[in-house]
């Protein structure tokens, strides 16, 4: 006997069968549109006891019939629980379902038992493909299970370029957030780079050279000072940044700027009069809610989602030998930036 608040029992093919007075391969052919030939009213009775009975197909048995699924994979290893990189996810998620795939996530935390687990479901659901991504730019040695698929790298590369990735443009990144001081008529720029060797480090560092070459500026190495990227590595900075006489700083990220920020108030400065500053990465709780707000470039971590699921449906296609297809940061101007004072 039934009691009250059971879960109901989902419809099945042969409730289907049943209800039109057919055969359940009947069923099972016109759900699959196979092809086979059903006469026009067998398979009328069959789409309205589908209707009328509210049965779904089974989205396992239609990719076995088909060969094929509706599904993309993501394998996260941190990304959902960042604020400003699980953009990642949306943006995935909006392209896939722009062309008619639905996104299973999955988010490992960094756990490989769980990350090769998250691959083998995805595998036995046929996903089309997996997007494989990090939180953070950086190379990776690819999950065995990633071989049975077809896979894209998302804001990581493999080292020896086997497999295709999307990642930030790093140098034109740099570039930007220097040439935005340059344009303000900053001469002497210091740029506060990571410790952490990255790709990150080396891309901003060759953007901020490449910035000055086109300003026509000499590149000056005790003008870059290599610190701790966050709060503290900005603060412990300021006193080596007044002495080199800098009008203007490039930092690494935004939390390195925030510590600058602090120590330029606490020796009786101001941004952007006494010291101009540009961050990265665009960490919007930091960098639209620092006084001044500050200018930064922004990781494109909604696009990289995007473009990632793009080329994982062969809509975009990478260059043959150039390696990872890299993706815009772009410029996010706001306040901490003015012209140098004359004196």
């Amino acid at each position: 006997m039934k009691n009250e608040g059971d879960t109901p029992r989902a419809v099945t093919m042969r409730d289907v069968a049943q209800a039109a007075g057919v055969s359940v391969s009947t069923v099972s052919h016109v759900v699959n549109n196979t092809g086979a030939r059903i006469g026009r009213d067998a398979r009328e009775r069959v789409r309205r006891a589908i209707e009328e009975l509210g049965y779904r197909p089974n989205a396992m048995a239609k990719n076995l019939v088909k060969g094929g699924s509706r599904f993309l994979g993501l394998v996260a290893d941190a990304i959902a629980s960042t604020p400003f990189a699980g953009q990642i996810i949306h943006g995935a998620q909006d392209e896939a379902w722009q062309h008619g795939y639905v996104l299973l996530v999955a988010n490992t935390e960094g756990n490989e038992e769980a990350e090769a687990s998250a691959i083998s479901m995805m595998l036995e659901h046929k996903v089309r493909g997996i997007l494989y991504s990090t939180w953070y730019h950086r190379a990776v040695d690819l999950p065995a299970g990633l071989a049975e698929a077809d896979t894209v790298l998302v804001n990581c590369y493999s080292t020896n370029g086997a497999v295709p990735a999307v990642v930030p443009d790093e140098s034109a990144g740099g570039h930007d957030a220097t040439r935005m001081l340059l344009a303000e008529g900053h001469r002497r720029i210091a740029f506060l780079n990571t410790r952490t060797p990255s790709p990150a480090r080396d891309g901003r560092l060759d953007g901020y050279r490449r910035a000055l070459d086109a300003a026509g500026l000499p590149f000056d190495p005790d003008l870059v000072v290599d610190v701790q990227p966050d709060q503290g590595g900005g603060y412990a900075a300021v006193d080596q940044v007044l002495a080199m006489r800098a009008t203007a700083v490039f930092c690494h990220n935004d939390r390195v700027a925030m510590g600058l920020y602090d120590g330029v108030r606490d020796r009786g400065l101001r941004v952007p009069d006494d010291l101009s500053v540009v961050g990265f990465d665009n960490q919007e709780v930091i960098a639209a809610h620092l006084r001044p707000a500050l200018s930064t470039v922004a990781l494109p971590h909604y696009e990289l989602g995007r473009r990632g699921v793009r080329v994982l449906l062969g809509l975009d296609v990478p260059e043959a030998g150039t390696g990872p297809l890299a993706v815009d940061c772009p410029s996010v101007p706001r306040h901490s930036i003015t012209r140098p004072s004359e004196s």
